[in-house]
This record gives C-alpha cells, structure tokens and sequence, in this order.
C-alpha cells in the first residue's frame, strides 16, 4: 500500500493566475508530439512539409480539446452541464473524454484532408504515432489530479489517494496503467509499425485496435463514474461501451486495408 505523494495539482500560481499541472501535461504533450511528427514520423513518410504538420498539430490539439471537454460533458456528466454551463470552460478540473477527443480529431483531421491532396488515412495514419504521446502526459495528469482512480485492491502498489471521495482504500492506479499501456506500449509499438512502411490505413487501425482492447482492459481495474456506476450487471462501464465502436471501427479498417493489399498483387499477377 503506497500512500499518495503530496502533490498539489497547481504548478504555478502568480496572484490569481493559476497555472494546473493539468494544462501543463496538454501543452507538453502537444509539443512533444509536434516535434515527433516534425522530426521522426515524417522521415518515413512522403510528401509532409514542416509546415503542413504545424497547421495538422493546430486543428488536430482545439479539436481534442474541444472534442475532449464536449465528449466528456455529452458522454458522462450532461446534468451537472444544465445545472451550470460554465463548467464546460473549466477544464483545470478534469473531465476530458478521449473518446469525444477522437471525435473532435477526426473533424480536424477531416477540415485538414480537404486544404490537401491527401486522403484522410494518409492524415491520420501520419498522426496517430504521436497521440500515444499526449495519452502518456494526460493520464499522468490523471494521477496528479486523483481524478479516475482504480477499484479498492489490496496489490501491493496500491495507492491510498488523499482525496475524500476516494474513501481512504487503497486503490488500482488505474491512471498510471493506462499511461502505461496507451502511452509507453502503443507508443514503441507505432515507432516499430512505421519503419515497416505499411500500407495505408493499417496504422490508423493498429491505433484504434489497440487502444480499444487495452482500454476496455483496464476498466475492469478502474472505478466507473459514480454518478453513472455500472451499465450493465456490475462489470460494463461508460469507458468499455464507447471503446467498442473504436475496437469495431479499426478491424473494419483493418480489413479493407488487407483487401486492397491482396487485390493489389491479384492485378500484378493478372497482367
């Protein structure tokens, strides 16, 4: 049992300026993901000039925030937004749904495709590598904030979070699984995939496909939203239903991905 290191969730505070450890994970993500993609990604990818991938990495961050902060209003807290709409506005207080980033990411990336003569896999399978980044940073962020902590558990590494809500057990850090496993792993797994140079599509799929199942993984070790609680029985949580669209979506990907690989080399034998 680890009790939780005292860590106040404001790095920075200038008169009534307060600058969150939250917000800091954002922009450090953001910038590192930009340099990844300026300085690694694109050497195995053809035809992005710098400064395509600024303008990628503007739309694509106001559309995860955006997408995040509606996404989590819409996904898991919509009566506490009637009782008072502000909130929206105040992310230093947690609340962002990946799912409803991904959604607000896609728009970008759609509004990009079309100022391009790329297809939107092309866009997203040049992204995509860098978002593991940002996932890393934000779930940190999780953990600093004592936001979304795991189920009570009696692991030796679990964590007794000071926050009264959390009840004094000691708890799965689910927060440092999920930066684990959607940063650290999806993240070596991207720089290994792209120097294979697969073929379009495939990476957005691997993205998608792998954060699903690990995501829809670690819920079964993470408490669900109290105000929301269980979906079905006492084990589908918000977090697992949203993730089965993603799952879905990328093996369909998948498979259209590998048809075309296969229709590609029945034509060459054809002719």
């Amino acid at each position: 049992m680890i009790d939780f290191p005292q860590i106040n969730p404001v790095a920075l505070e200038l008169g009534p300026l307060k600058l969150h450890w939250y917000g800091i994970s954002y922009l450090v993500g953001i910038g590192f993901g930009w340099l990844y993609l300026r300085h690694y990604v694109r050497s195995y990818f053809s035809g992005w000039q710098k400064n395509a991938i600024d303008d990628l990495v503007f739309y694509c961050s106001i559309g995860a925030v955006l997408g995040g902060r509606i996404g989590y209003v819409l996904f898991y807290d919509l009566q506490t937004f009637f009782g008072d709409p502000l909130l929206i506005f105040a992310i230093w207080k947690g609340g962002m749904s990946f799912h409803g980033g991904v959604i607000g990411v896609f728009i970008a990336v759609l509004f990009f495709r079309f100022q391009t003569n790329k297809t939107i896999f092309e866009v997203s399978d040049f992204l995509v590598p860098a978002v593991p980044i940002g996932l890393f940073f934000g779930r940190i962020a999780n953990f600093v904030n004592q936001e979304l902590w795991g189920t009570p558990s009696g692991v030796p590494w679990a964590v007794v979070f000071s926050i009264p809500t959390a009840g004094g057990l000691p708890r799965h850090p689910s927060q440092l699984y999920e930066a684990f496993l959607e940063g650290i792993v999806i993240f070596s797994f991207f720089n290994f995939l792209i120097k294979k140079r697969p073929r379009t599509g495939i990476t957005t799929a691997a993205f998608l496909i792998f954060y699903g199942i690990f995501r829809f993984f670690v819920e079964f070790f993470r408490a669900p939203d109290s105000h929301i609680g269980y979906i079905n029985g006492e084990w589908l949580t918000m977090g697992q239903l949203l993730s089965l669209p993603m799952l879905l979506g990328g093996v369909i990907i998948w498979y259209l991905a590998v048809i075309g690989i296969k229709m590609k080399q029945k034509n060459k034998q054809e002719k």
